[in-house]
Parts: C-alpha cells; sequence; structure tokens
C-alpha cells in the first residue's frame, strides 16, 4: 500500500472514530505480496465497549401499549447484496455504472451507501432512559430482528405503510418480482433501527433526535413475534 492510500485511510478511519466518540487504540498491516492484486487492499477492525448492568438493554421491560419508533436507513447496510448483486447485474442486465430514474443515482452510488451509525442519534435518549428496546434491522429485517428482544407475552405489531419505503429496495422488489413479506425478510425496507418507547415518552424520545423518525408500530398481547397490518 502506497504511503498516500495508508494516510487516507487512517484519516478515514480517524474521522469516523471522532464522529462515533471512541478511542483508536492501534492497528496492525500485513505485507502480503502475491495475495492481493496492485491497488486491492483489505481493511477491517471492531469495536469493544463496556456498559453498566443497570442499563443494558434486555428488552424484559417491554410491556404491551409500547411504541415502536423506526429510523430510516441509508440503504441495504450490511444485509441484502447477494441478492441486490443477482438482481440489477444478472436479471436487469445492468452495469455499475447505469442510471436507475427511481435512485436518481447509479447502481454502485445506491449499493455503496455506508451503513448508518445509531449511537450518536440515541446517545441522549439513552442517557435519560427513554428507551425500553433497541433492535438493529440487519440480515433477517424486520420480521427475524425486532423479534430477538421481545418477552414472553408480547408481540410487536408493524403498520405497513406508516415509512417510506426505501427506494433501492423498492427497485429491487420491482425488478425480482418479490412480494412484501418476502422483502420485509429480506432487507431492511427503510428502517434501520427500531426504539421501543412507552407511550408517555414518546415525545420526550422524538425531542432528542435530529433524525427523521416514524411511529410504525405498537406492542401487543401475543407471542414474542412480529406481525404486520395493513
Amino acid at each position: 500500500m502506497s504511503v498516500a492510500a495508508v494516510a487516507t485511510t487512517v484519516e478515514g478511519v480517524a474521522s469516523a472514530c471522532r464522529d462515533a466518540g471512541i478511542a483508536l487504540l492501534g492497528g496492525e498491516t500485513a505485507e502480503m505480496p502475491g495475495f492481493y492484486a496492485d491497488g486491492d487492499y483489505d481493511l477491517a477492525g471492531f469495536i469493544v465497549g463496556v456498559v453498566e448492568r443497570s442499563k443494558i438493554l434486555d428488552g424484559k421491560s417491554i410491556r404491551h401499549g409500547d411504541v415502536l419508533v423506526g429510523l430510516p436507513s441509508a440503504g441495504l447496510h450490511t444485509n441484502g447484496y447477494s441478492l441486490a448483486r443477482k438482481l440489477f447485474f444478472e436479471v436487469a442486465g445492468l452495469q455499475a455504472d447505469s442510471r436507475i430514474d427511481e435512485l436518481e443515482m447509479t447502481v454502485a452510488d445506491a449499493l455503496l451507501r455506508p451503513h448508518l451509525n445509531y449511537e450518536p442519534v440515541l446517545r441522549k435518549a439513552l442517557a435519560a432512559g427513554l428507551v425500553e428496546g433497541l433492535a438493529h434491522i440487519t440480515g433477517g429485517g424486520l420480521t427475524d430482528n425486532l423479534d430477538r428482544i421481545l418477552p414472553e407475552g408480547c408481540e410487536a405489531q408493524i403498520q405497513l405503510g406508516s415509512w417510506p419505503v426505501h427506494p433501492l429496495c423498492a427497485v429491487m422488489a420491482r425488478i425480482g418480482k418479490i412480494d412484501q413479506m418476502e422483502m420485509l425478510r429480506a432487507t431492511n425496507m427503510g428502517i434501520g433501527m427500531v426504539a421501543v418507547v412507552r407511550p408517555a415518552n414518546v415525545n420526550a424520545f422524538v425531542a432528542t433526535l435530529d433524525t427523521l423518525h416514524y411511529n410504525i408500530g405498537q406492542i401487543i398481547p401475543g407471542e414474542p413475534r412480529v406481525s404486520y397490518r395493513a
């Protein structure tokens, strides 16, 4: 890796750490001649954190009537790329630089949208104790992520149409003729994080946010699963 490439990479990682409020403790590079092609690099990292036991969000406090507040995603985030590649490049026969009107950008630009970091957005609400549970919507979509935080006797009922489906997901559904229920399991459909909030705390919770948000449903009596209503 050239000196310029190293400098740019380190600057980018350091900038991301500053934005997230975390410390960059170190790193290393491995020289592997002949393994990577010229100009190809592999970058991996991990984050270690600590939380007070009393502040752990394990979903046990979730109860009937709690509100589901969804925060929008920027794109596919970390899930659905195998499906996207097949749909765009094999089924539709597009190229990375093909422009799609619904996306108002190229396929490459749409697929390379970075995963959002929700910690800065939720920091104030978490500090104020306004959140009963959080579900990060990655692999499995809303269907197979939100149910993981539900206690016995609580069902998450989502109101379809209560948020705008991300254009990228809508295009994928059109190209692949994929029905809505499957898309809700295969992609985030435009919701990257779901917060479970007491009805009495919704206004205070929303006041801490500096991003778009949508009331997408509520907790009702039932099995710990996700259901949908039109």
